[in-house]
């Protein structure tokens, strides 16, 4: 049985880390590198992707479900073609790397996400950019960051915070887009890196019950959240996450 070959650590670490997911898919964002930097200690860089992204289409089926009615759909036919582009490049360009380096490379890319999360919310935009370059840009390294260890969040999230998106159309529209991404990216997970096989969905079945807990929780809680101490907390709790990363 799956669950008795766990280590104690990795599924506490995989508990915590499906709780956070849960809260975050509710719409409580800021929390993906942490979440990733737990699966990754928990069951190692490359391995960690596969288990993960089951347990994402889950989050992204309720949230859509829960925020429909407020979704941009030109915002989502925008970013997905050049995610879908980003993820391709990951695909093939992160499969000749060893496991080793696919966690640097990792690392690199969540202190990345983290510089850019911190750079906004102390260097606020004060125009909203329209050019098609920076949906794309964005949207390219979204794809990219997604594929290579579901990092993309803080990424999309800088593009709709520079748009100035009202909290639930922020939600809705990133639960879409998330959604379609994350199921575009199944067949490159099972027949390129391998990552998800029987053996990994059932590990990613282990935590759901723990993500659902997280999601209930979080949507009585995200309505009514004052968020500017919260991200700031998240900022920091990213930028150690991923130092702790580089040390694996």
């Amino acid at each position: 049985m799956i669950l008795t070959t766990l280590s104690s650590t990795s599924l506490i670490l995989g508990c915590i880390g499906a709780f956070l997911l849960g809260l975050g898919k509710a719409g409580i964002k800021g929390m993906a590198v942490f979440i990733v930097v737990l699966f990754v200690y928990a069951f190692g860089a490359r391995t960690s992707t596969g288990i993960l992204l089951p347990l994402l289409i889950v989050g992204d089926i309720i949230a859509v479900l829960y925020y429909r009615q407020h979704t941009d759909w030109p915002n989502v036919f925008r970013m997905l073609p050049w995610m879908a582009v980003g993820v391709l490049l990951a695909t093939y360009g992160a499969t000749f790397l060893d496991e080793s380096t696919f966690a640097y490379v990792m690392a690199g890319l969540i202190l990345m996400a983290t510089v850019m999360m911190g750079y906004w919310e102390f260097r606020p935009f004060k125009k909203v950019p329209n050019h098609w370059g920076f949906a794309g840009f964005l949207g390219m390294l979204a794809g990219f960051t997604t594929m290579i260890g579901n990092l993309a969040g803080a990424v999309v999230n800088i593009y709709f915070l520079v748009l100035r998106f009202p909290k639930n159309a922020f939600i809705g529209t990133t639960a879409f887009i998330f959604f379609f991404i994350n199921l575009f990216k199944i067949p490159f997970h099972v027949w390129v890196w391998h990552t998800i096989q029987w053996e990994s969905l059932t590990i990613s079945l282990i935590f759901i019950p723990v993500e659902l807990l997280g999601l209930y929780l979080g949507l009585k809680w995200v309505q009514n959240m004052g968020d500017t101490n919260y991200r700031k907390l998240i900022l920091t709790l990213t930028a150690i996450g991923a130092i702790a990363l580089f040390f694996k």
